[in-house]
């Protein structure tokens, strides 16, 4: 019987993606707990519930069920229970702590906080449940309480510190995020910190529960003083939190050793030079002495991210073996995230899981005789893995996403490295349409990722495999100033944006131009955030491609600066002098300086909440071109933040990728 003809991907099949995350590994080692991430297509509404699935052999079932949120999963100690947040109650309000039998049952409600709740976690007597709570601003909950005036909405908003608003969530409130123990009996909680100024993260139970340690920054006015976090250590009963002596810089996610000694915690050092690499530390809980960077010596960013547009991976605290001895963290490296491990003295480098994918959120059993471990692909948007430690052979335990994968023809992406105008090696992806014929001519589209300190590489990215679907070899690299080749690969354009990585795009589009079956006259470029600023930095100094498309992009850094959700901050990417100091090194670096030569047809995509990029960065562009006549349009999307090809509205998400096709479609084909 003749093998059945596979169909291209589209764009609904966004609504049909289902997407994994957080795999915690139940104490025995026999189940693994995780969210599952769907959309109803009717309401456009996201729903996430737990399932499960065990590891000695059986099929995932749903573990909680509805229409609701349920999320960040908990085994209790002694693998009794599972706690979760969700949205159950009052989908309107923050979600709430919940427990939930691990054989199955009803769940109840355990916490009733009038707030936000997030990173909790067991204590290790398993009594009671430390977690970070933003309350409620009281204005807000006497609004709530009164319906008349709840439905007159927000009359006024009052600031007295710069950093008032954050993408993706919106406009902040006045409360700060602090520590709380909940009793896991009960649920009575209560506040450990409370402080008006200061803001707590990531917070970790010691091995014997006396003590937490956390981050935060403690300088008089924060805001102002951004990347000088300090490690923490409280004790639970009363008292003054202790900071441990360390580098300036930013710090997240503290881990305690097994006997309680050490803290380990990924950071960088330095204030200002944000293109350093993210490190692996450790310091003496009791701060005898200063914290030392394990991975300092290796070159490597310590970091899970890739960039794709189905989901982050989640960030793990490092992971220490159960005699102290090696502790567990994640890389990025040559467009792959790693997992890897290291002793506690800096040295023996391991890669526990290795090129080619993405090792996301891991997970081990009580004994450390199994790992469980998310891990994605260009062609799986990811599943569940386990590992045993011992035999070291791996198990795939899910099958998400296998019945529609299996239907589609994505085509065939090819690796390719090049050099950079430096002599630097690059690298880079060719993706080739489905049925690709190399006797043909194909238009290409060379897409320019965000950030610009992150990377593309081994992740499903639906955007790509859309495109290609429709005749289109899409191309995309990582050139200097991205992530996962080293920290000078990121300094290169330190203060430089449209330097060094100008060069190595333009450099890239000629490795693609080269290529037999591109049609190097039918070349289009788009980018989103970092890829809009270089998108509209390339239409400014070259005609060399038929089409744009900006997305969400960086136009004028003098009207960026105070305006985005970064806030003064953009200035350490410049020369850390504001716009009214320098303004010439500003404008220098901006592409609206020179958009009088752009003469590129250009589709504008911007989002009306987008706090990161305000939206009018794109405006500049659109109406800089229209003064030109320039052949453009704009198209914004209401009620969306920065992030909306990731995590935005799916019809709204289908619709973004439908402009796109349609502007190259009227200049390429």
């Amino acid at each position: 019987m003749p093998e059945k003809k596979k169909r291209r991907i589209t764009a609904e099949d966004l609504y049909r993606i289902e997407t994994l995350s957080e795999p915690r590994l139940a104490p025995d080692g026999e189940t693994v707990v995780y969210t599952l991430k769907r959309v109803d297509p009717r309401t456009e509404k996201k729903y996430s519930n737990l399932w499960a699935v065990p590891t000695g052999g059986g099929e995932p079932r749903p573990f909680t069920s509805g229409e609701q949120n349920d999320s960040h999963p908990r085994w209790s100690p002694d693998g009794g229970q599972i706690a979760f947040l969700s949205d159950r109650a009052d989908h309107e309000k923050p979600a709430q702590i919940y427990l939930i039998n691990a054989h199955g049952g009803e769940a109840r409600q355990l916490t009733g906080i009038e707030g936000e709740i997030s990173d909790f976690s067991w204590s290790p007597d398993g009594r009671q449940l430390l977690c970070r709570v933003r309350k409620t601003d009281p204005e807000v909950l006497a609004r709530e309480k009164d319906e008349e005036k709840k439905q007159l909405g927000v009359v006024e908003r009052v600031y007295d510190r710069p950093f008032f608003k954050l993408d993706g969530e919106g406009y902040l409130p006045s409360e700060r995020w602090h520590l709380w123990v909940v009793d896991a009996r009960t649920g009575k909680a209560r506040p450990l910190t409370g402080h008006p100024v200061y803001d707590e993260k990531s917070p970790a139970w010691s091995p014997d529960g006396k003590s937490i340690a956390f981050i935060s920054n403690h300088s008089e006015k924060p805001d102002l003083a951004p990347f000088r976090d300090q490690v923490f250590v409280l004790p639970v009963k009363g008292g003054e939190a202790r900071p441990l002596p360390a580098p300036v810089g930013e710090k997240l996610l503290p881990s305690f050793s097994p006997d309680g000694r050490f803290i380990a915690y990924y950071g960088t050092e330095g204030q200002l030079e944000t293109y350093r690499n993210q490190g692996l530390w450790v310091v003496p809980a009791g701060g005898t002495a200063p914290a030392r960077n394990l991975t300092a010596a290796y070159d490597l960013m310590v970091s899970p991210w890739t960039i794709n547009d189905l989901g982050s991976p989640e960030m793990m605290p490092p992971a220490w073996s159960l005699d102290g001895g090696r502790l567990y963290f994640p890389v990025a490296y040559h467009g792959s995230s790693l997992l890897m491990s290291i002793s506690a003295s800096g040295e023996d480098l391991r890669t526990v899981i290795g090129e080619g994918g993405v090792a996301g959120a891991f997970d081990f059993d009580a004994g450390q005789k199994k790992m469980a471990f998310f891990y994605g692909t260009m062609t799986d948007p990811g599943q569940m893995h386990l590992r045993d430690l011992a035999a070291g052979a791996d198990r795939v335990l899910t099958a998400a996403n296998r019945r529609l994968l299996d239907e589609i023809d994505l085509g065939q992406v090819e690796e390719i490295w090049f050099k950079s105008p430096g002599g630097m090696d690059l690298q880079g992806w060719v993706l080739k349409p489905p049925q690709f014929d190399p006797a043909k001519k194909y238009p290409a589209i060379i897409e320019i990722h965000g950030g610009p300190q992150t990377q593309y590489g081994n992740f499903f990215m639906h955007e790509f495999y859309y495109l290609a679907s429709k005749g289109y070899v899409v191309a995309f690299s990582n050139p200097r100033g991205g992530r996962g080749y080293g920290e000078e690969h990121t300094k290169a354009i330190w203060r430089r944006w449209g330097d060094a990585d100008y060069a190595d795009i333009m450099a890239w589009a000629d490795v693609v131009a080269a290529l037999p079956y591109v049609d190097a006259a039918r070349m289009g470029v788009t980018g989103g955030s970092y890829g809009g600023y270089m998108t509209n930095w390339i239409i400014g100094h070259t005609r060399r491609f038929k089409a744009a498309v900006t997305q969400r992009s960086v136009s004028n850094f003098i009207s960026m600066w105070g305006s985005s959700d970064f806030n003064w901050t953009f200035q350490m990417e410049m020369n850390d002098k504001p716009p009214y100091e320098d303004l010439e090194f500003y404008w220098d670096r901006s592409p609206m300086k020179y958009m009088g030569a752009a003469r590129t047809p250009t589709l504008v995509i911007h989002n009306e909440m987008d706090l990161r990029c305000p939206i009018e960065q794109g405006e500049q562009v659109f109406v800089a071109l229209q003064r030109q006549g320039v052949d453009s349009e704009m198209v914004r999307f209401p009620d969306e933040f920065h992030g909306l090809s990731r995590s935005g509205r799916t019809d709204r998400r289908i619709a973004r990728l439908n402009h796109i096709l349609r502007w190259f479609d009227r200049y390429l084909k």
